[in-house]
């Protein structure tokens, strides 16, 4: 498990300003729940001085996804939009006190929201889809303008590091050839490549047995249930079908109102643990999900 701040542990379990902005002016959604991270920042905006006056989050994702946009939120308010589009993901790190590398894709996603809000805000066109041919990372969505802006901003010179910020090459790692690419486009010589992962951090997919996965499957949850038993909540494997994972939600984490949350740490923490992307869904679904249903 990685090691966070005292500060990345206050936004997780106190988030500031979660939930949507009544009457908010400007909306930026970025993510997508199928890839393990989404979030949706709402602002409400003085149109006369553009100054940011509220700010919410709603986020599906990991702790450190919660921790950034709780953090964001506190960051822009009061700031003008001119203000509020010179914060970097760095930026939003260091309120946090650092986030561990492998996370630092989360601030980087708290700095497309907002970049998203405010192009609302003023009516203008932000993009995140993908231009045709342009998509890198499959497995995440990642396209190369995505990993182009965001080596730029942070002196990438790794496929590492630009894994740890835009989570590309960290699943099955068939894209490492075009991260390669936009590395040595940028930089003009071969980048640093790429290390060699033992079988207890990434497995590319398909590299693992069924009992194998189903194994580091109930390690995962395992490690993972002190955290939810000292909130008098648990999490119990039910069953794997392919790329779902079926769990329930047991004691304080049922119908908590952090459910959603707490299901989406455990799917990141699943699909690094594994190195393939899966979908962690309430036992409760099964039917529904069985019979084709999202």
């Amino acid at each position: 498990m990685w090691e966070y701040s005292d500060t990345v542990k206050e936004h997780f379990f106190n988030p500031r300003n979660a939930g949507a902005v009544k009457d908010a002016n400007a909306t930026g959604e970025v993510g997508s729940i199928s890839c393990g991270d989404a979030l949706r920042l709402t602002l409400k905006v003085d149109p006369q001085s553009e100054t940011i006056l509220e700010a919410g989050f709603q986020t599906f994702g990991c702790g450190s996804a919660i921790a950034s946009s709780s953090a964001l939120t506190e960051m822009v308010k009061g700031m003008t939009l001119e203000q509020a589009l010179t914060i970097s993901n760095q930026d939003i790190a260091d309120y946090l006190d650092g986030l561990p590398a492998e996370k630092m894709h989360c601030s980087v996603m708290g700095r497309e929201a907002l970049a998203a809000a405010i192009a609302d805000f003023r009516g203008e066109e932000w993009h995140d889809d993908h231009e045709e041919g342009a998509l890198i990372c499959k497995c995440f969505g990642i396209d190369a303008a995505m990993i182009e802006q965001t080596v730029r901003a942070n002196d990438l010179r790794s496929i590492e590091e630009v894994t740890n910020y835009t989570k590309a090459g960290g699943g099955c790692a068939t894209c490492h050839e075009g991260i390669e690419n936009v590395l040595t486009r940028i930089w003009g010589a071969a980048p640093a490549p790429a290390p060699v992962l033992s079988t207890a951090e990434v497995v590319p997919c398909g590299g693992l047995t069924n009992l194998q996965r189903i194994r580091r499957i109930e390690q995962v949850l395992e490690s993972l249930r002190p955290m939810l038993q000292r909130d008098h909540g648990d999490v119990e494997l039910v069953d794997v079908d392919g790329n779902v994972i079926y769990v329930n939600l047991v004691g304080a984490c049922t119908g908590c109102m952090m459910a959603g949350a707490t299901l989406g740490g455990i799917q990141q923490q699943l699909i690094e643990a594994l190195g393939e992307f899966v979908r962690v869904v309430p036992a409760s679904e099964m039917k529904r999900v069985a019979a084709g249903g999202r």
